[in-house]
């Protein structure tokens, strides 16, 4: 094939390829996902990818995607027992389509790991097999995906049973106008909120996340303002970035408690000598 090929309607074809001549490691980023899509992957993955390969599956988790039926957490469940080792990274707002296999071959499309992507509606993409070019596209997935939050199987579950139940609610609560369903619904979608933000601060406090952002950012764009990282952040983290919360001192509010979170992660930055501040300016050292 050449090194890069467009893809239209029946780009699935190129993925199932893509998919079966996988050996080592498998990357997906896919903000929606359902069974139709888990079912097209088992049945085209690779012997060796089964027994002992690695499938990293970047997506987003996020309840409204749950509540619109785009997204379905159990069916990656389901997929985890069909390879030898599987990540699940969630990240809000994502919106990137990327296949790689190995180092070998990359897909970059509109299409999502869904009915509707695979082969229901018009897609459009790239695929291309050119090693310098897969090994940048995998590189900058990770680094992107390594600002998210990893989801273990059994916190996976513990997940699953939330969404069911909050998809449920949503069914019942947009069949009837009783508002104590409503109020009920709004209840459930509260604590599934509660739960994935859990879920992404496994690893630490919420400074914790925007200190890895701030150096994803400084790197990839080079010197920032605070104000400059205060716009990014935020819609890289729209669930960390609450604006009805202030951080409340004796009684006085000093402003939105997700900016004080990034001050608090500069400094530490600053202290461990990984970034200064010249000309209200950020930069890396």
């Amino acid at each position: 094939m050449n090194s890069i090929n467009i893809l239209r309607r029946e780009w699935k074809n190129n993925l199932s390829i893509l998919v079966n001549e996988t050996e080592e490691n498998l990357l997906i980023c896919s903000p929606y996902v359902t069974y139709k899509g888990t079912e097209f992957l088992v049945l085209n993955l690779s012997p060796n990818l089964r027994s002992n390969g690695e499938l990293i599956f970047v997506t987003d988790l996020s309840p409204s995607n749950i509540i619109q039926g785009s997204t379905d957490p159990d069916a990656l469940r389901k997929l985890s027992d069909s390879v030898g080792r599987f990540t699940i990274i969630h990240l809000p707002r994502l919106h990137a389509k990327v296949y790689v296999s190995d180092f070998k071959r990359a897909i970059i499309t509109s299409g999502n790991l869904t009915a509707g992507g695979l082969m229901l509606n018009y897609e459009y993409g790239l695929e291309i097999a050119e090693y310098s070019l897969v090994e940048t596209v995998r590189h900058d997935i990770i680094s992107y995906a390594a600002l998210g939050a990893t989801i273990t199987l059994d916190k996976l579950i513990t997940y699953c049973e939330a969404a069911s139940k909050l998809h449920d609610a949503f069914d019942r609560q947009q069949a009837s106008t009783n508002r104590a369903l409503q109020k009920e619904f709004k209840r459930i979608l509260r604590e599934v909120e509660d739960e994935l933000i859990r879920l992404r601060l496994t690893e630490g406090a919420v400074h914790t996340v925007f200190a890895k952002t701030i150096l994803y950012l400084l790197k990839l764009y080079g010197s920032l303002s605070t104000k400059q990282l205060h716009i990014m952040i935020e819609s890289m983290h729209p669930d960390l970035c609450d604006n009805t919360i202030d951080r409340v001192i004796d009684g006085k509010r000093f402003g939105k408690k997700w900016k004080h979170a990034i001050r608090t992660a500069q400094q530490h930055l600053k202290e461990k000598g990984l970034i200064e501040l010249n000309d209200k300016l950020w930069t890396l050292m």
